[in-house]
């Protein structure tokens, strides 16, 4: 049985002598929670797979500087929980010209890279999709917060982030009805504004801003947040995604225009922070494998993919031709987010008028029933008066009839009578 796992081995490597034999991974742009848990499944897959793996330190900018370390499956213990990229990352300018890429590709050739895993966003394909011109195989895995690559419905390190921001929101959303005030509240996303969407739907704020619309009609929003208050309402959220962005000027301009006092908080790169969550750890490296697999298949110049509840791969130049599609779908969920929030706000209004008219109901049915039962109580006192009027009277009567006697001595019966009785009251 060994001898067969041994014979299958070599023939596998046999296989892939003139194509694979060493894989390189790095993380470049903006780091996001998950990048280590796919570059912990790129080192491993590939290990099992009989392959090297090198490691390059701060994204392209590494690789032209040709900081690579041979990566063995201790170097990856123990970082599937951690955020951030211990393989660190950067932006690389020079990766943008004819000159730098052509230099990573010498690089890459230098140190016996024929595979390379890039992990990041659009930018970093762009740089991949060069070096595959260049004769480097290449696969990009999908890391950035913002959820911006148009060909995949997950991106690395979104899902931990909008939990990140929904919790920090929750907390600025306490605080704020308990001064009754009006927040602004910046999430990260320069040029895309999911983050901003899926928190606004998630938090129930009032607004939402993205980058996407461009414009907003601050006139009004500032009725909006005045209505609002004049129904008696505590707080007012505005999400607020960085590519629109002067959050501490536009609480400024609406409190000097409602009266209301205004905050804004902008959460900045605490979001891209902590540790990541179970669906970051599980995808990126569900990713992380796949894209292994896919170098060991001959392809090349790929994207790994999760589409329709598939991880599936698509070629990076129909990737990237996506962004525009990509947009325009955002606007429409926005859209339908804005309708979602106004019905939401049309509901408690009428759920809030039908509780007064309930509420008021239920007073006048008290007030009755307490008239209805005073006038029983009452009812009876006027009862148990004649009842005891009717007593007095039939003694005094009883004692006049025994006696035949004048008016003054009829008189001195009756307070005798009543005297007996203790009912003085009755005089009046």
């Amino acid at each position: 049985m060994a001898e067969n796992k041994t014979v299958d081995k070599e023939k596998y490597l046999d296989e892939i002598e003139d194509s694979i034999r060493t894989i390189g991974v790095l993380t470049s742009g903006g780091d996001a929670p998950g990048m280590n848990a796919a570059i912990r499944a790129v080192v491993r897959r590939a290990l099992a797979k009989g392959l090297k793996v090198r490691g390059i330190r701060r994204g392209y900018h590494g690789l032209l500087k040709e900081e690579i370390i041979d990566m063995s499956a201790r170097d990856v213990s123990d970082i599937i929980e951690r955020g951030g990229t211990v393989l660190q990352t950067a932006r690389c300018k020079t990766m943008r010209t004819e000159e730098g890429q052509q230099k990573a590709a010498a690089i890459c050739k230098k140190y016996g890279i024929d595979g390379l895993v890039v992990i990041g966003g659009d930018g970093s394909f762009a740089g991949a999709q060069k070096l595959a011109n260049l004769g480097v195989n290449t696969i990009g895995i999908p890391g950035t917060i913002d959820l911006d690559i148009a060909c995949t419905d997950y991106t690395i390190g979104f899902d931990t982030a909008v939990n990140t921001a929904m919790e920090a929101i929750d907390k600025v959303r306490d605080t704020s009805t308990s001064h009754e005030r009006c927040s602004v509240i910046e999430v990260m996303g320069r040029d895309a504004g999911y983050l901003a969407l899926w928190c606004g739907i998630a938090n129930g704020a009032e607004k939402i801003l993205m980058p996407e619309e461009k414009d907003y009609d601050e006139k009004a929003l500032i009725k909006d947040i005045l209505e609002n208050k004049k129904r008696g309402k505590k707080n007012y959220i505005i999400i607020n995604a960085e590519g629109v962005g002067d959050s501490i000027n536009m609480a400024k301009r609406i409190e000097d225009a409602t009266g209301i006092e205004t905050r804004a908080t902008i959460l900045g790169h605490m979001q891209r922070g902590g540790s990541p969550t179970c669906k970051d750890r599980v995808y990126a490296s569900t990713m992380g494998a796949m894209a292994v697999d896919l170098l060991c298949q001959g392809k090349t110049n790929r994207v790994v993919g999760y589409k329709n509840g598939q991880f599936i791969d698509f070629d990076i130049e129909e990737a990237l031709a996506m962004k525009a599609e990509y947009e325009e779908k955002l606007k429409a969920a926005n859209k339908e987010a804005e309708l979602i929030l106004s019905d939401a706000r049309k509901t408690a209004v009428h759920n809030e008028q039908k509780i007064i008219d309930e509420a008021k109901e239920e007073a006048a049915r008290i007030i009755e029933r307490a008239n209805k039962e005073a006038e029983l109580e009452k009812q009876k006192a006027a009862d148990d008066v004649k009842q005891q009027i009717v007593a007095v009277s039939a003694m005094i009567a009883s004692k006049l009839i025994a006696k035949s006697i004048d008016e003054s001595e009829s008189n001195a019966i009756i307070e005798q009578t009543l005297n007996e009785m203790g009912e003085n009251t009755w005089r009046n």
